[in-house]
């Protein structure tokens, strides 16, 4: 999994975001005082399902496996302009660029496979997430399959 999550991390980063590390709760655990620089992306393998595919004797453990996995990303940035009607095109622009950063980790993200054993990544579900302390997050998984694992 480490190969894996290293070959995600990358590819994120490549897409010109500041910050890019493992999820752990960076964004809830510090109310006002997040360790991280915005725009980020906070990710980690959420969710993992099994299933035997038969035995291997080469190799340890002899039962080999397929694996479902899901990534979830956490994209966030500060939100420190509004968006309403009546506000300057240029503080607008600002206030949305967070789904640029969006569009840019999706396009290095979507087709990738993070591994020679792995399925490309292939978006799943996209959720806006409700805060009360001007940043704006939004989650986004992406699934792959991996086998002899």
């Amino acid at each position: 999994m480490e190969t894996i999550l290293l070959n995600i991390q990358a590819k994120i980063e490549s897409a010109g975001i500041k910050y890019v590390d493992e999820d752990w709760g960076q964004l809830n655990l510090f109310p006002g005082d997040t360790p991280v620089q915005f725009p980020c992306c906070l990710f980690d393998i959420t969710d993992g399902n099994f299933e035997n595919i038969g035995q291997d004797r080469r190799l340890t453990p002899k039962e080999r496996q397929m694996g479902r996995f899901s990534v979830e990303l956490c994209i966030a940035n500060t939100k420190l302009s509004n968006t309403s009607g009546r506000a300057p095109i240029s503080q607008k622009l600002g206030a949305w660029s967070i789904h640029s950063v969006i569009r840019s980790v999706h396009d290095q993200l979507q087709g990738f496979s993070p591994d020679e054993n792995c399925s490309k990544l292939n978006r799943k579900s996209y959720k806006k997430i409700r805060r009360d302390d001007g940043i704006q997050e939004y989650r986004i998984v992406y699934d792959f399959e991996a086998s002899n694992v």
